[in-house]
């Protein structure tokens, strides 16, 4: 595993310490936050909340479950969350950046916390499912957060992590490389003028191509205590990552 179980080496074209990591990524989607949305439609071709929801239905989530959905963002995932509880009250979203957090609060009226995964600032034991969406690349240590979701499920709680991994063929990385770090990043600069959003797709190649492997996001998850630990599939790299906080 790379350094400090980090979910991947420093990338020294944006930052050159691996302590420099997390500022550089809060002050990244600080500044993309307004056109993140955008950012998000563009990559899914406008099916990312469809697909967010049934991930949560895969998941097991029901009416009356509680969840936290870490690295919020602007709560797209909370939003679907939402629209399979129907009940606001029942998703609470975390996220370090300020920014994404503002835009979170104009579509959401679910709770919203600042805060990192490594610290999460809950009692043990709070929520049914924990959520994490295309965040995970972007977490300091896999080992902590890992452990920190594993302490405030509740026993029988279910982590659900969705992520974009390497294609398996290089024909197919090939092709996500161009669309990520040359077509995304032209759209982007040219609706929105905006560096930090066209640095940002360019940020999700880098971080996609250069993660590590889905067994070892596995063997940390297990290592953590949870159990039934299962990866799922779709299109060659979404992930869906599903495990299980052992009942007592």
């Amino acid at each position: 595993m790379t350094p400090s179980n980090a979910p991947h080496p420093v990338l020294r074209r944006y930052y050159e310490r691996e302590r420099d990591r997390q500022p550089f990524v809060t002050a990244l989607f600080d500044g993309a936050a307004g056109h993140y949305d955008r950012v998000c439609a563009l990559m899914s071709l406008g099916s990312g909340q469809w697909y967010r929801r049934e991930a949560l239905r895969r998941a097991g989530l029901r009416s009356g479950m509680q969840v936290l959905d870490v690295a919020t963002g602007t709560g797209l995932v909370a939003r679907a969350a939402m629209a399979v509880l129907d009940e606001p009250r029942a998703v609470i979203g975390i996220d370090p950046s300020g920014g994404m957090l503002r835009q979170a609060r104009r579509r959401l009226s679910a709770p919203l916390v600042q805060g990192l995964v490594e610290e999460l600032p809950f009692a043990d034991d709070r929520f049914d499912v924990l959520s994490i969406g295309y965040a995970l690349r972007h977490v300091a240590d896999l080992e902590v957060a890992s452990r920190e979701c594993y302490r405030v499920l509740k026993p029988g709680g279910r982590l659900l992590i969705l992520e974009m991994s390497r294609a398996p063929s290089a024909a197919s990385r090939w092709a996500m490389r161009i669309y990520f770090t040359q077509v995304l990043p032209a759209i982007m600069w040219v609706s929105t003028r905006s560096a930090h959003a066209t640095m940002l797709t360019r940020y999700y190649w880098d971080t996609i191509d250069s993660c590590v492997p889905p067994e070892a996001i596995v063997d940390v998850l297990q290592r953590s205590g949870f159990v039934d630990v299962d990866r799922r599939v779709f299109g060659g790299f979404l992930s869906e990552y599903v495990a299980l906080k052992p009942a007592r």
